[in-house]
């Protein structure tokens, strides 16, 4: 067996065991980078290294850190509290508020799962409370929080646009967005009108539910934060700081990483004593995941390994084909693993589609960032499990087979769909 193909084995062997058991997938690419590169392939330890995604850490470790202080200090529940007070009585509303507050959130640098993780107690509850569809509810809220995760200044986004720059790859960082963003809305609204959401729209929400002036008791129970609702001058200054990183990297072109921690730095500076807990809600996990992953693919780099991909991509002769094979096989790993672990391993792999000149790239590559992030609804995934350990209403086993049916049904038409829409089709 040759090595490319021992490397491909082990890629795969390493996201069904993470999927199977709460190990991190980064350890495992850690360990695997060091026995495949330098046990087997006589790599040395300094090539290991070179893979290392040094510049990709930053701005992760940058955002995360900046949004970390901004959930401590009730800056994302006052973002929160002042969505819902949109919704004036009105259930139909609620799921979209829901939506557009998971999508605004992830848009401006949270991470999917911690999106998931706020608004799916809330979410939920009103569900329960209000005769609401919980699939439906749950299915509105993770893809609120897909619609804003290739935003360029999401970790996601950043993942898959600093993974395509590094090879030279096309990029297209706003249309991505907007690719992934308009395509979320449309199935969202799909999903509204299949599970009853237009009935709603002529229903209030029940007299017996806290109204939005209440729902900051939900927040607290979920998040320890005291007075959501009251703005305070650190809430005023985080959120004057997240604009701030947004206007530096998107007008003056800086690392996001080096002005999330610059924001940061002086938000801490300006009130010390509310750092406490600020480093523990960050996403390590996610961290050392991605840096784990993409360290092995640089090591199957050095290898060859992508070089004979490349090779067995181009015998298929059409480029339509792979570019729906690379599409589905990203829709089936995601959906029992990261996403954004599948996505640095997929895109290179894809690098002789997106170099092909008779096909559009950007349509490619939001072919399969699609296909990989609309399936994070699987029970599988961190996103499945957190409405399923929300749920009310509605028995675990009962709600587990709801998610696991419509997970299937997507999995085998979404990334057909998207490969239609933006590779066939060409849109835009």
């Amino acid at each position: 067996m040759s090595v490319e193909i021992l490397s491909i084995i082990v890629l795969i062997v390493m996201f069904i065991i993470a999927s199977i058991f709460p190990i991190n997938l980064g350890i495992f690419g850690f360990v695997a980078a060091f026995i495949v590169g330098n046990l087997i392939s006589g790599l040395e330890i300094e090539e290991i290294f070179s893979g290392f995604p040094a510049s990709l850490f930053v701005i992760l470790a940058g955002v995360t850190y900046l949004f970390s202080i901004a959930q401590t200090n009730g800056t994302i529940d006052l973002i929160t509290q002042s969505g819902l007070r949109l919704v004036r009585g009105n259930i139909g509303l609620v799921p979209w508020i829901m939506f557009i507050l998971s999508t605004l959130l992830t848009s401006v640098g949270a991470h999917g799962v911690a999106s998931v993780a706020v608004f799916a107690p809330i979410a939920l509850r009103l569900a329960a409370q209000n005769n609401i569809n919980p699939l439906m509810m749950g299915i509105m809220v993770t893809q609120g929080a897909f619609a804003g995760s290739y935003s360029p200044i999401n970790p996601v986004g950043v993942v898959v646009n600093g993974v395509l720059q590094s090879r030279d790859l096309p990029t297209a960082p706003g249309l991505l967005y907007l690719n992934a963003l308009i395509f979320s809305v449309v199935f969202a609204g799909i999903i509204f009108v299949i599970f009853g959401g237009v009935r709603l729209l002529k229903k209030q929400l029940n007299r017996d539910v806290p109204h939005t002036s209440e729902i900051a008791t939900t927040l607290e129970e979920n998040t320890d934060i005291q007075e959501v609702t009251k703005i305070t001058w650190y809430k005023g200054a985080t959120l004057a700081g997240i604009v701030l990183m947004v206007i530096f990297t998107l007008v003056f072109d800086a690392n996001i990483g080096f002005a999330a921690f610059t924001v940061g730095l002086v938000l801490a500076l300006f009130s010390p004593r509310e750092q406490s807990g600020v480093l523990a809600r960050m996403p390590w996990a996610v961290i050392l995941m991605i840096s784990g992953i993409v360290t092995y693919v640089g090591v199957m780099e050095k290898i060859g390994t992508t070089e004979y991909l490349t090779h067995l991509i181009e015998k298929v002769g059409n480029p339509m084909i792979a570019a729906l094979a690379a599409s589905y096989i990203g829709g089936v790993i995601s959906a029992f693993a990261s996403t954004t672990g599948i996505l640095a391993a997929i895109l290179p792999m894809a690098a002789p589609i997106l170099q092909d000149p008779t096909i559009s790239a950007i349509g490619v590559i939001t072919a399969i960032c699609i296909a990989s992030a609309i399936v994070d609804l699987s029970p599988f995934s961190t996103n499945g499990a957190l409405l399923l350990a929300n749920v009310q209403g509605v028995k675990e086993r009962v709600f587990f087979r709801q998610i696991l049916i419509f997970s299937i049904v997507i999995i085998a038409t979404a990334p057909g769909i998207a490969w239609l829409v933006f590779v066939l089709i060409g849109i835009p």
